[in-house]
């Protein structure tokens, strides 16, 4: 053997070679996946011509038997002709549907770890990749997480290949594009990032495509990984990137101008650019009729600032602003709040702490068992907790209220969360205006946030009524329509549709 691959014990893709030696192939690939006994090897001799001998290699578990079998090793063993190299190995030979010639020894390989079968005729150092992947697959359900009440019940899975062809059958055109990509230095897990030709606006690909670039961890697991490293504002707690696990979304958004990014292993997929006005949106929007989502839209909206407003707005005022709440109510919570030993501050601190573990307790335990156990534990927890004299019955409302409300837009979940808290703790120090100042202060930040050059903001205030016709309402389909450019919250008039 020439040299070896291996530096320091880890493999150096960039001194992988092949030979059109047969044997020094196999001793590489032996070499290469040392100790790995899930790699098989199969050596072929074709019947009537000795001389013309082949190589299989593939990985157990990951491939389909049979296919290898049928289609790579009986022909080879049947064939009666003259020796054959690669391309007329790949051409005239194999019965596979899918094979084809690969020069490049890390995209061989690459191909062989996902599932296909490499293929080496003695005499030409250039493999035969073959498609034969049978690893077995989790079904397209809906996602749990973005179930509807009417529209379609597709979801993506862990399969990349799939998922493309759930947003390619919506997208019958050839301006929709797809280029693959590699990530993870370790993993070397591949993605592909779609778009529409013609509507994507080419600054935010190209943008999309630089961030990409500079992605160097060892591992690409998840679409989180190259959120993280690729979104506007990293330490932003609004989400400037949207992910979603449907293809009748996907779909939506690349109608509208945006790019998606479909990783392999992972059924989210990443849409960008995100703007502020889609966390309130759901697919129901526009699935259902106008009237009822226009409804839930606004119930969204003032669930929001609710959730995040309520604990502290009532704090201010039992605490520093006692005449602006009426008398009979004053009194009310006054003779409740009797007996509790805890400041209201510290109250409402212990009880959000204690709804975000019951909340998490159900999320990690089973579904029939976190169900019940939070309803039983809220309910226990709350009523002890009030006879007990621990907290008062009105705090109990208010957080119980401000966490249900939370749940209505999940989009913006981290956001709810912290700015609670700050809030919370404004509103305690300084009363009302304490949390006008940080209310002030959000807004500053949200104004200045962009994706991927897109302001955040974008048609959230406008004077332009064309701009307003799916951002606080959904206007009738009938009174919209797409204009073939990338406008992003103007443009997006079939949002999530």
């Amino acid at each position: 053997m020439a040299h070896s691959v291996k530096s320091a014990g880890r493999l150096d893709w960039s001194r992988v070679r092949f030979t059109p030696n047969l044997d020094e192939n196999i001793a590489r690939m032996n070499e290469i996946f040392q100790n790995d006994n899930t790699l098989n090897q199969r050596l072929l001799i074709c019947r009537a011509d000795p001389t013309i001998r082949c190589a299989l290699f593939y990985f157990d578990g990951m491939v389909n038997a049979s296919v290898i079998n049928e289609s790579l090793a009986e022909p080879v063993l049947c064939y009666q002709g003259p020796p054959v190299d690669a391309d007329e190995l790949a051409t005239k030979v194999l019965e596979i549907r899918n094979s084809h010639v690969e020069s490049d020894a890390w995209k061989a390989l690459s191909s062989m770890m996902s599932g296909d079968t490499l293929v080496f005729v003695d005499g030409d150092s250039r493999p035969v990749v073959g498609d034969t992947k049978g690893f077995s697959l989790r079904s397209v359900d809906e996602p749990d997480n973005e179930r509807v009440l009417q529209g379609p019940r597709e979801g993506f899975n862990e399969n990349m290949m799939t998922n493309l062809s759930l947003i390619r059958r919506r997208l019958k055109t050839p301006d929709f594009k797809c280029s693959f990509r590699y990530f993870g230095t370790e993993t070397h897990t591949v993605a592909s990032v779609c778009y529409i030709e013609g509507l994507c606006d080419q600054s935010v690909l190209a943008e999309f495509q630089r961030r990409l670039d500079r992605f160097d961890l060892d591992s690409a697991l998840d679409a989180n990984y190259l959120i993280e490293c690729c979104r506007d504002a990293p330490l932003s707690p609004f989400p400037t990137m949207g992910v979603t696990e449907r293809p009748d979304i996907v779909a939506a958004k690349l109608l509208e101008g945006r790019v998606a990014l479909v990783l392999d292993g992972t059924p989210v997929a990443i849409t960008a650019p995100h703007l502020l006005l889609e966390s309130f949106q759901t697919n129901d929007d526009y699935y259902l009729s106008f009237f009822y989502t226009n409804v839930s839209r606004l119930l969204r909206i003032l669930g929001f600032f609710l959730t995040i407003l309520a604990p502290a707005v009532y704090l201010a005022l039992v605490q520093h602003h006692p005449e602006m709440v009426p008398t009979r109510l004053l009194l009310s919570i006054s003779a409740s709040t009797e007996g509790v030993p805890l400041p209201a501050l510290f109250e409402a601190l212990l009880l959000l702490i204690i709804f975000e573990i019951l909340k998490e307790t159900g999320l990690r335990t089973p579904s029939g068992i976190g169900q019940a156990l939070s309803i039983v534990g809220g309910l226990v927890l709350g009523q002890a907790a009030v006879e007990a004299r621990f907290v008062s019955a009105p705090m109990v409302i208010v957080i119980a209220f401000a966490g249900t409300t939370a749940l209505m837009v999940p989009k913006l979940k981290t956001a709810s969360l912290l700015l609670r808290f700050v809030l919370l703790i404004a509103a305690a120090a300084l009363g009302l205006y304490g949390v006008f100042l940080v209310c002030a202060l959000v807004l500053l930040h949200v104004c200045g946030l962009s994706t991927f050059g897109v302001p955040y903001l974008t048609n959230i205030i406008s004077v332009r009524a064309d701009d307003l016709r799916d951002v606080y309402l959904r206007f009738p389909w009938f009174s919209m329509k797409r204009d073939k450019r990338f406008l992003a919250g103007n443009g997006a008039d079939e949002e999530d549709g």
